[in-house]
């Protein structure tokens, strides 16, 4: 059921919001050097690596390291990023990652491929079974500030805890985060 409800709201959001897709994408491309969508390798289920694509928030000479690990980072964002990080906007293009089954709306946030202590900490905890998600229980209780520890803790009870009124208090509270601009690293 999850996954069809996936399905129909991805396909949905993707015809409502190509215009502001469009828009986004020549932002990004007219105000900085680079493609408009930065494809990054992220950790899926059962570990499985798969290609996650963002609007690009990052200049194309920034490494592919968490943000809370480059040394001052709103060095490196584009004219445009911090408004895209801040709005979550940048995730938008996660909708395809959605229809073709790599992510799902609610789920822990998908690793990046170099991530090793966070992937190593969630597959002990059976977190890796999951299809991760464009939010989770983990963002909506305090995102970046997080540590990896407490993301892992997190990610592990909605693992034992989760239900569609769970996903869909996640998506009411992700909404009212996003426009509070709480917790996000810009």
């Amino acid at each position: 059921m999850k996954r069809f409800v996936d399905k129909v709201v991805a396909v949905v959001a993707a015809c409502v919001l190509l215009i502001l897709f469009a828009v986004i994408g020549l932002l990004v491309r007219l105000t900085s050097r680079g493609p408009a969508l930065y494809w990054s390798d992220r950790v899926g289920r059962y570990n499985r690596i798969f290609r996650m694509p963002k609007f690009r928030t990052m200049r194309v000479d920034t490494p592919s390291v968490a943000t809370h690990l480059l040394t001052d980072a709103r060095s490196r964002l584009t004219p445009i990023g911090g408004f895209l990080r801040r709005t979550s906007l940048d995730e938008l293009p996660q909708l395809w990652s959605i229809l073709r089954g790599d992510m799902s709306f609610v789920g822990p946030r998908p690793a990046l491929f170099n991530q090793d202590d966070l992937v190593i900490l969630r597959t002990e905890q059976g977190v890796d079974q999951l299809l991760p998600g464009v939010t989770g229980w983990a963002q909506v209780n305090g995102r970046d500030k997080l540590s990896t520890a407490d993301k892992v803790r997190l990610d592990a009870e909605y693992l034992r805890r989760r239900s569609m009124w769970l996903d869909l208090r996640i998506v009411m509270l992700t909404v009212l985060r996003v426009v509070r601009s709480e917790s996000v690293s810009h």
